[in-house]
């Protein structure tokens, strides 16, 4: 061999990665290859291994699928989806680059994903270090949103960022949390038809759709699993064989010492660890199953190995004594199904029954107290509310300041309102925790003048904005002419927990409690006010293209000042975020202080010494009637901070 042959082979055998074509592995296979898990990102660092979590493995391997273009994950949570979409983000850096898409609900998870996720991913993945440059590297293409490689690239974009969304061609799109996204990317349409046209010029693209569901009827990734092969996670009964998935419906927990599911055949009952014993057994059984074009995958927490049933019964019964808003949850998070609302209008007549006379101001369960604010053209409207454990509350005042709020004086007669301070029936007192102030309509300016001085009094400035998902209260912005802090309230997102909650029928986590009016102590919970109350309606309207949920009115002619003051003092309590165990606490340490006995004082007379008889020196002289006299030493006058304590002025 001549030596430029030889060159010529050393040439070939050290470029034959980049020259020959990629191994035939599927996406399972290679992430039980190359991919490291690292410590700061599970429990169980190290090599990845898909047999811990089997069911991963055919998601997995449908990205791979030449047969198969649309890949949807309507799962619970706990179940490693993350982890499936960073094994399809390194198989496809490593093994078919292409430039890929991951897209967030906001961008800021999108940069939380980014910093937390994928970077460690890429730092501890020998396979990935070599594709992708350190970000200290000069002209590295490795940033916090985008990623370069030879071949391709990975941009990370946030659903709520028009900007995120330019025009770039994309072969793999992955949609995470897609039942989150917002209508609208700013003004540009949905977001998700935005990311699905980036893919069109690819004949072999993929799309991944994850996410846990919301509301049936609406959810979108119900929708995109109702269309495609519909399959579910199913394991062997111990017993008979039959495979069937892990349904809630057969899971049994009263009178047995640990939960058990039923067999849906033969009707024997196994605990976790026998049902789990089968999950290398399980496969994917599809009730669609001609249906190839979309993989469609559903499954709970049930299966997951880093979830115990005895825990997730556990959170159920515990959501269940919460109420219909944290049952919700459980149901949407672990057993990854929509949430079916439950129909029926609330009555003003039914609220009677939540009626009830206080033995005081403040009942006792009372701990936090906060304020929602509507203002109108000829009176400002304000409802004080009661907070106590599991966000049970209880009306307290409900008031109307008549006057143009274009004039001080109803802003003063406000002020003395929310300055006052509401007693126990021990005669303990607290004020407002904290005030939210509507600043939409035509007095917005009187709004800002009025917050800006008072914030230290946690009183702000609000405005309510009903694009579904939004949360209940948003980030503070100060782009105003009075450079106020302006919070944003999700008033859709409000206004479904409390109707959730006016469905409580018994005392306890979540109740709304309201007084019985006396002659001598109107607090303003009238009819007037019920109606005002229950004057909405969730109703599912199509808002450019798909379903959504607005409020709506029950019926012309009724006004509803008493709801929007009751979702701003909700906003007002979230925004306050107060720890109700610690006020419930130190409120049981000055109920139990204030009610002990107090020992009988002993006064002492003291006793009174005998003068001493003045001693007269005689050589003393007197003074002369003329002789300059000491001058006289002033007072101390105390320092500001003293004189504001003993005025009882707070700082």
């Amino acid at each position: 061999m001549t030596p430029d042959e030889s060159r010529a082979q050393r040439l070939f055998s050290d470029n034959s990665g980049v020259w020959l074509p990629p191994p035939d592995l599927t996406v399972s296979q290679w992430a039980d290859r190359e991919r490291r898990i690292p410590p700061e990102a599970s429990a169980e660092p190290g090599m990845w291994r898909t047999s811990r979590a089997e069911y991963q493995r055919a998601v997995m391997d449908a990205v791979s699928d030449p047969a198969t273009e649309r890949i949807v994950m309507m799962t619970s949570a706990q179940i490693g989806k993350t982890e499936i979409l960073l094994n399809v983000i390194g198989y496809f850096i490593d093994q078919e680059t292409s430039p890929i898409l991951k897209l967030d609900p906001t961008l800021d998870m999108g940069q939380a994903f980014s910093k937390d996720r994928l970077a460690p991913m890429i730092r501890d993945t020998p396979a990935l270090q070599r594709k992708i440059k350190d970000p200290r590297s000069r002209d590295s293409g490795n940033t916090l949103l985008h990623k370069t490689f030879t071949g391709g690239h990975i941009t990370i974009a946030g659903a709520n960022s028009p900007a995120s969304l330019a025009s770039r061609p994309i072969r793999v799109l992955l949609c995470d949390e897609v039942d989150r996204y917002p209508v609208s990317a700013g003004t540009e349409g949905d977001p998700l038809s935005l990311a699905m046209k980036r893919t069109q010029n690819f004949w072999n693209r993929r799309i991944i759709w994850v996410s846990t569901p919301t509301i049936l009827g609406i959810s979108r990734i119900e929708k995109a699993y109702n269309a495609s092969s519909r399959e579910e996670w199913c394991v062997p009964c111990p017993s008979c064989g039959e495979y069937q998935p892990y349904a809630w419906e057969r899971i049994v927990w009263k009178d047995r010492p640990e939960p058990v599911m039923v067999c849906a055949r033969c009707g024997t009952e196994f605990n976790e660890v026998g049902w789990k014993a089968g999950q290398e057994r399980g496969v994917w059984i599809a009730a669609n199953a001609e249906e190839r074009r979309t993989r469609g995958f559903h499954m709970n927490a049930f299966a997951s190995p880093w979830a115990t049933w005895k825990n997730l019964v556990e959170q159920y019964q515990e959501a269940f004594r919460n109420g219909e808003e944290e049952l919700k949850v459980w149901w949407n998070t672990v057993l990854g199904l929509p949430w079916e609302n439950q129909e029926g209008t609330i009555e003003a007549e039914t609220m009677e029954t939540h009626r009830e006379e206080y033995p005081a101001e403040l009942p006792d369960g009372v701990l936090v107290l906060t304020c929602g604010v509507d203002t109108q053209d000829d009176r400002l409207e304000c409802e004080v509310v009661g907070w106590g454990l599991g966000k049970e509350s209880w009306g307290i005042e409900y008031r109307v300041f008549y006057g143009d709020p274009g004039r001080s004086e109803v802003w003063n007669a406000l002020d003395d309102f929310l300055s006052k301070l509401w007693r126990y029936r021990d005669g303990e007192q607290i004020g407002l925790s904290c005030v939210c102030i509507d600043s939409a309509g035509h007095f917005t300016d009187e709004v800002y003048r009025f917050v800006k001085p008072r914030a230290r009094r946690n009183i702000f400035a609000i405005v309510g904005r009903g694009r579904e998902g939004m949360p209940s209260v948003g980030k503070p912005s100060r782009n105003n002419r009075r450079h106020v802090a302006l919070f944003t309230l999700g008033v859709t997102t409000i206004k479904g927990a409390l109707f959730s909650r006016l469905k409580v029928e018994a005392p306890g986590p979540g109740y709304c409690h309201f007084p019985l009016e006396a002659k001598n102590n109107h607090r303003g919970y009238d009819a007037v006010y019920f109606k005002g109350l229950l004057s909405e309606r969730m109703v599912v309207r199509r808002v450019r293209g798909r379903e959504t949920i607005t409020w709506e009115p029950r019926s012309v002619g009724i006004r509803n000042e008493p709801l929007d003051t009751r979702v701003y003092a909700t906003g007002a309590m979230e925004l306050f975020n107060p720890n109700f165990e610690m006020h419930a606490q130190r409120r049981a340490r000055k109920a139990t202080k204030s009610a002990a006995p107090r020992p009988p004082e002993v006064r002492k007379t003291p006793e009174r010494r005998p003068e001493a008889p003045e001693k007269v020196n005689e050589t003393q002289q007197s003074e002369p009637e003329n002789a300059p006299k000491a001058p006289e030493r002033r007072a101390k006058t105390p320092r500001r901070g003293v004189r504001l304590l003993r005025a009882g002025m707070r700082f």
